[in-house]
């Protein structure tokens, strides 16, 4: 592995404010593990400075905040073993819990693009800020993986099935269906980001609060709002086999469309996915979620199913993933249930009680 270019993600301090840019804009921001290294010292040092009073996460350009993590460092890596792997994601994962329990406000703006690890880096923030252009979404079981960067705690508080329409078909949400489903908490036009970021860094800008409630606006409805009576009548089933068979009786391009794209992913991500919301669902924190998605992703990457959804869809971009198994049949409940058990105690995830 090459290392890191030092510019890929800018830290510095700005009036009260540290400020994280993600600065690879050609690579729509996405998160390599330097860059992991880099904000997670910035925001521990933070914590013990008395001079930084809050954090601003943004990108360079306005296309992404973050569209996810390096998939293709990942797939490289596949070669050497998991050990890359392993490292990326415990040290990604012990991040999102950082940011999750920060002890000052950590405001992230969402723009453009925020998906995957982008979620990780915003989502648990303690103020969300979404603009017109926004699009969310957690696409990883299209790739062979399951939602993780605490991407299952945050599904598994949506709204009735929301979470778990979301996380099974990777649907993208504009700001309104963001706001809607929990993944943000306000919608700042982009035309007054500058002036926001400009008062959130000033040393007498004032209360966070009030700064943020002053430059924004009420979204649109939302559309995801709208199919709610939809979702939660397909999305209630048990199983995929019932929720498809559900779809399946349902009149409408709606039902039609969603079951074609869940026919595209990965059968045992779909199971796997579905299994780890539900679970979410009755944890305690944030920490409980990213230790189940631990298990699930190292398990999907070593058994080949990631690999093989990046070589598809990154790599050689030929879209024909040989998924294993390739039928929802083919993934019994034994197998579910080894790969949501506890790796060997020395290989689980952990986290630090306190890192101020």
């Amino acid at each position: 592995m090459e290392p890191p270019a030092t510019d890929e993600v800018l830290i510095r301090r700005e009036g009260r404010a540290g400020r994280i840019t993600m600065n690879r804009p050609k690579a729509l921001n996405a998160l390599t593990y330097g860059m992991v290294g880099r904000i997670w010292e910035a925001l521990v040092a933070w914590q013990r400075d008395p001079a930084v009073e809050l954090v601003l996460l943004d990108s360079a350009g306005d296309r992404a905040l973050c569209a996810g993590g390096d998939l293709r460092s990942l797939y490289d890596s596949r070669t050497h073993g998991p050990g890359f792997a392993r490292t990326f994601w415990r040290d990604e994962y012990r991040l999102n819990a950082l940011i999750g329990r920060y002890l000052k406000p950590y405001v992230a703006l969402q723009q453009g693009i925020v998906m995957g690890g982008g979620i990780g880096l915003s989502g648990h923030a303690a103020y969300r800020i979404v603009t017109e252009r926004s699009q969310l979404a957690m696409p990883e079981a299209g790739l062979g993986l399951i939602p993780d960067v605490g991407g299952t705690w945050l599904l598994a508080h949506a709204p009735g099935q929301i979470g778990i329409y979301l996380g099974l078909t990777g649907e993208t949400m504009n700001a309104a269906d963001a706001h809607y489903a929990g993944f943000t908490d306000t919608l700042v036009p982009s035309a007054r980001l500058a002036a926001l970021a400009a008062r959130l860094c000033d040393p007498e800008g004032g209360d966070v609060r009030t700064v943020i409630a002053g430059h924004a606006q009420a979204p649109e409805p939302s559309r995801l709002a709208a199919s709610g009576p939809d979702i939660d009548k397909a999305f209630a089933g048990d199983t995929i086999e019932v929720i498809l068979a559900t779809l399946a009786k349902m009149p409408g391009e709606w039902a039609a469309k969603t079951r074609a794209a869940l026919a595209q992913k990965s059968p045992k991500s779909l199971k796997l996915t579905l299994a780890a919301i539900r679970k979410a669902r009755t944890l305690q924190s944030l920490e409980d979620a990213l230790t189940i998605e631990y298990r699930l992703t190292v398990r999907l990457f070593e058994d080949g199913e990631f690999p093989e959804g990046v070589r598809a869809l990154i790599v050689d971009k030929d879209r024909a993933p040989k998924w294993s198994p390739p039928q929802l049949d083919g993934v019994s409940d034994d197998l579910v249930a080894h790969y949501l058990a506890p790796l060997p105690q020395e290989e689980d995830l952990t986290f630090e009680v306190d890192n101020r």
